[in-house]
């Protein structure tokens, strides 16, 4: 290979490796709002909507039903059955509650924003059986169905 054909193929791969670092330097550089990063994870997301949640709870379609609110939300009401895994320790405690990554989980938080960040988080840990209530526990409750 000729001199003037190396030095223009370094180039190139210069180039390219500097145009690569640029753009993802603008996408990292991009400020999103909590809205927007709920809809980007509400889109990578499998959500339910709350009658067709019932039912898959009511068929035993989840073997973990995880609530990711605070504590205190918790305590004031949740779905039967529920377990609470606060978003801000999820993926530290998540392997302690729930080993098998294959495990059915149906998800939720207040309303769906907080639902979704966790799924799309339990997803990138490995869980593959992961689903939101889409409305969180406010669609829950406005259903009328159980709470304890």
């Amino acid at each position: 290979m000729n001199r003037f054909l190396k030095t223009t193929l370094l180039l190139a791969v210069f180039v390219g490796f500097a145009m690569a670092s640029i753009v993802h330097a603008e996408e990292a550089a991009k400020v999103y709002t909590a809205d927007e990063l709920a809809a980007e994870a509400k889109a990578l997301t499998n959500c339910m909507e709350v009658a067709a949640t019932k039912a898959a709870v009511d068929a035993g379609k989840f073997a973990v039903i995880l609530d990711v609110r605070e504590a205190k939300e918790f305590k004031a009401g949740h779905i039967p059955g529920a377990i609470n895994i606060p978003r801000g320790v999820l993926e530290f405690k998540i392997a302690d509650k729930i080993a098998d990554t294959a495990t059915p989980i149906l998800v939720y938080c207040k309303k769906g924003g907080r639902g979704c960040l966790c799924c799309v988080q339990l997803m990138k840990m490995g869980y593959s059986a992961v689903t939101n209530l889409d409305g969180g526990w406010e669609a829950w409750e406005k259903a009328e169905y159980p709470v304890e």
